[in-house]
Order: structure tokens, then sequence, then C-alpha cells
């Protein structure tokens, strides 16, 4: 596999073992060339988790052999890199690294980290999310034109409701998110409720095109609008990372006039870099923008209020939440109460729109 490697980034020096061990075998890459990827990027990366509590997808035998998701700072990881406490909704906690500097996303290359997840939080203050992100999600018998429909359509909503401005990226699969950067004053939940009102409103202008059905059972063919991924310690995939795919696609940040014109396919560890030589990091203004969700916090006030619409499912390994209703698929209830739906419970009063 070669001798070891080192690798520069910011005046600092990574070592790279086992350079030429094979990490995507149907295209031949290596951790090596997973490295020097990030490197070609390593602004963009950079600017994507800067200061943020970062989770970890490590391979570090390549596709193929065992991976696991890291949430806890490597007991190895060098002091130059800090760390920020955070807590998960189970009420454990944990130190998590949080990227300063380039050589911190190539120190875990070199440990088979091929995607980078991180919160939508900065170290400074770990309980106040500074981005809102949406993941329209392709369903069964959708796929990436479908999001693009979607993409578009949210642009609009964004717009309307408080002139927010979004981001978007291609997932690295089929699909796309779109990141909103937000004055950090709201909770998880409240983002999360905003996020929901999002959907909801999605699913008024586009009923047969869009979701947010928890329940796989009731989505049908549409793009599904994941809102629990902005629930504490949910987390996406970072502009630039490396996917876990075959061909190893990347995470691609794009302008919204590449929206439905790039395809996913069109972006990997060999075709990333001579884009970003060429036009840099497309999405690097996005931290001189914050935007206010008191617009988008009065339509879900006026969702409860006028339509009864109240909070929606958390993910499974959740504690109960208050205000939401039972987590049962529909399927499931109607047998349990005689065909009938029981009928979800009522929410509390909304949270404050600004502490």
């Amino acid at each position: 596999m070669g001798e070891a490697v080192e690798l520069e980034a910011g005046g600092r020096t990574v070592r790279l073992s086992n350079p030429g061990k094979i990490f995507f075998p149907e295209r031949g890459f290596t951790k090596l060339d997973l490295a020097q990827y990030y490197a070609a990027v390593g602004p963009g990366i950079l600017r994507a988790l800067r200061d943020r509590p970062t989770t970890l997808e490590r391979y570090p035998d390549g596709l193929g052999g065992e991976w696991f998701f890291q949430k806890r700072a490597p007991k190895n990881m060098p002091d130059w890199i800090p760390t920020a406490h955070i807590t998960f909704p189970s009420g454990r906690s944990a130190d998590e690294m949080c990227p300063t500097e380039e050589a911190a996303v190539l120190w875990a290359a070199q440990y088979g980290t091929l995607t980078f997840h991180p919160w939508p939080v900065r170290r400074d203050d770990v309980d106040h999310p500074d981005e809102l992100r949406i993941d329209l999600d392709p369903q069964p018998g959708t796929d990436f034109a479908d999001a693009v429909r979607a993409a578009h359509e949210l642009r609009a909503v964004l717009d309307e409701f408080g002139g927010l401005r979004g981001w978007p990226k291609t997932s690295g699969g089929r699909g796309l998110h779109v990141f909103v950067p937000i004055e950090p004053r709201w909770t998880f939940t409240q983002v999360r409720r905003a996020a929901i009102a999002v959907g909801r409103e999605m699913e008024r202008r586009m009923p047969d095109h869009v979701t947010i059905k928890w329940w796989k059972e009731e989505r049908g063919e549409r793009i599904f609008i994941d809102y629990n991924q902005t629930a504490r310690d949910r987390t996406i995939a970072s502009a630039y990372s490396v996917r876990p795919r075959p061909h190893a696609p990347v995470s691609a940040p794009l302008r919204w006039d590449e929206v439905g014109t790039a395809r996913p396919q069109d972006f990997d560890i060999a075709t990333m870099p001579a884009r970003y030589a060429e036009l840099g990091d497309v999405h690097a203004d996005m931290d001189d923008h914050r935007f206010p969700l008191d617009a988008l916090l009065e339509l879900a006030n006026k969702d409860e209020r006028d339509h009864g619409l109240g909070d929606l499912p958390y993910p499974p390994e959740y504690p109960k939440m208050p205000g939401e209703p039972k987590r049962v698929q529909p399927s499931r209830a109607k047998k349990t109460t005689g065909g009938k739906e029981t009928p979800p419970a009522k929410a509390p009063p909304p949270e404050p729109t600004a502490p």
C-alpha cells in the first residue's frame, strides 16, 4: 500500500499512512485520492464545518469494510483541533471535534472519514442553530428531477415568508438540500417547528408532488421534506462531503441557476477539484447572511390556530416529546382502534419566536 506520505495544509503537516489503500474499488480511488480531494476543496469544506460539532462517518478499510459514525472526538485527536460539549436527546453528552483548520479535515481522512456530518450550531452556542436545513428526499417512484421541481417552489416559499434565502446543494444521492443561514436565537424545537411550517406550505402548493408524512406508507410517490433533520442530534452531510457510494460522489454546492441543469453524477472526487479550481466555493457568502424565522414561526402558529395542525412525530430513538402525537404508524393505529384513526394529541402553546 506504499510508504506513508505527508500532506501540507495551512502550515500543518498531516501524515497519511497506507496511501495506496483502495477506498472505492469500483473506480480504484485510494486513501490518497480521498485526502487529495479534500485538500483541493479545503477552504470550501472548512467553511461548511468551521466551529461546528462534527460527527465522522468512517470507513477505515474503504467501501465494503466495516464502518461507523464517530460522535465522540477520537482519543488520538491532536490538541490543535478543538471540541464542543454537546447533549443528545437521551440526556447523554459528548465532546465532538470542531474543525477550525483545513488540516483537521485531512487528519480525519487519514482515519477513513468519508462524510462529515456537522451540527447546525457553532461551538460557542450549541443550543441555538444558525442554519435551517431543508432535506428534499425523493421517495420510490420519484427522482432528482422531482427534487429540482420542489426546490424551485421551496425557493419561492422561503422568499415569501421573511425574505429568506437558501443555498442549494446536491445530497450526493438523488436528493437536494437547501440551507438557510439564520440568526442563532431560536431553539432546536423552534427551528424544527419552522421546518414543519415550510413543509406544510409546500404540501398545500404541491399536494401531488411533496409530502411531510413521517410514515413511509403514507408518502406515496412524492418528495419527502424530512423535517426531523432539524431535530437535535440529526445532521446532514456537509457541502463537499464524499458519500459512501461506489462512484465516490460528493455533495456539491450549486448556484440557483444550476438547479435543473446540473446532475448529481456530475460531481465526484475526480471532477469536483476542477470545478472548485474554476469557480471556487459557490456558497462562500453564506456566512455573510443571517435571516430571522419570525414569519415561518407565525405561519406555524397560524396552522395550529386556524387548522389545528400541531406537532408531528419525532424519530424513534427520541424520548416522548411534549405535544407530540402518538408514534404509531397509521395502518397499525387503525387495527388497534377498530378501524378509526386515533386523533393526534393537542400540542402545547408554541414557544415564543425570540428569547
